[in-house]
């Protein structure tokens, strides 16, 4: 709808790549309020926020691959593109890439795990929705046709060349879709950080939603490519079926381990475990 912001000389300023680098300063500062409010080190947590936002461009870019292999399999020289630079890649690939560098890095430095994995999940709730704008804006992740009256029509051929979304028909506008959805998840996950949780809680949680919510906005993209065996799901759905499960295995093993989670005494201190 609007690709690039500006064009001066061979220099162009997208709107994608502001809304995610916008987004990513969003999450990441969120991510270091979190820290602060919980009594972590908002440093340590700048540090593993760089970290992981490099792994996950690099991760998204190599899912986009597998995802597409069949066109890049017969289209090699079109990896080492400024296109597929520029391609916005796969959200699961790049949520991989980090949850493994964030791995390392925490047992690096011995951190733990499951309360550092809590102050990330709001940030990279909101940071992912404002990147979504930035894929409407774009054109990318565009979604199937439809006759809704909410349909959109995409007509910039800029975009078109830059990220192949079809012109001239009307289309769910699923970007759109994600990115309420994202923002309702994240006023759910931020409604319970200001809560006494347990640690992981807000992990699996994520894990959960986002899982359902994921399997269920796939139906309304254009998977034309990107299809599992017999065309029964795509791989983000794929993912987003092992993405839910584990987010409630999660929590059934972290609960119980929670001292914060047990009861209240009449006089409104916690029991120990």
């Amino acid at each position: 709808m609007f690709p690039r912001i500006l064009q001066l000389g061979g220099f162009t300023l997208h709107t994608y790549g502001l809304l995610v680098v916008l987004g990513y300063g969003a999450g990441l500062w969120l991510a270091t309020r979190q820290a602060r409010r919980v009594g972590l080190d908002a440093n340590r947590i700048l540090d593993l926020g760089i970290f992981m936002a490099l792994a996950a461009v690099l991760g998204s870019k190599v899912l986009m691959l597998v995802e597409d292999w069949k066109y890049y399999s017969a289209n090699p020289s079109s990896i080492f593109t400024v296109a597929t630079l520029q391609a916005a890649g796969v959200f699961y690939g790049g949520f991989l890439g980090a949850l493994l560098a964030a791995a390392w890095y925490i047992r690096r430095h011995r951190m733990q795990f499951l309360q550092t994995a809590d102050v990330f999940v709001p940030g990279l709730l909101l940071g992912h929705a404002i990147g979504r704008m930035g894929c409407f804006a774009a054109g990318c992740c565009w979604g199937r046709p439809s006759s809704l009256p909410w349909a959109v029509t995409f007509s910039d051929l800029y975009a078109h060349d830059l990220v192949g979304v079809p012109l001239g028909i009307p289309l769910h506008p699923a970007q759109l879709y994600e990115v309420a959805t994202l923002l309702l998840l994240w006023a759910i996950v931020m409604r319970v950080a200001r809560r006494d949780v347990f640690p992981g809680q807000l992990l699996s949680l994520y894990l959960i939603l986002y899982g359902v919510a994921r399997f269920a906005l796939e139906f309304a993209r254009d998977r034309a490519g990107s299809q599992m065996p017999f065309g029964l799901l795509s791989l983000s759905q794929l993912l987003a079926v092992l993405m839910a499960p584990a987010g409630v295995w999660l929590w059934f093993n972290c609960a119980p381990r929670g001292a914060r989670n047990m009861p209240a005494t009449p006089d409104g201190r916690r029991q120990n475990a």
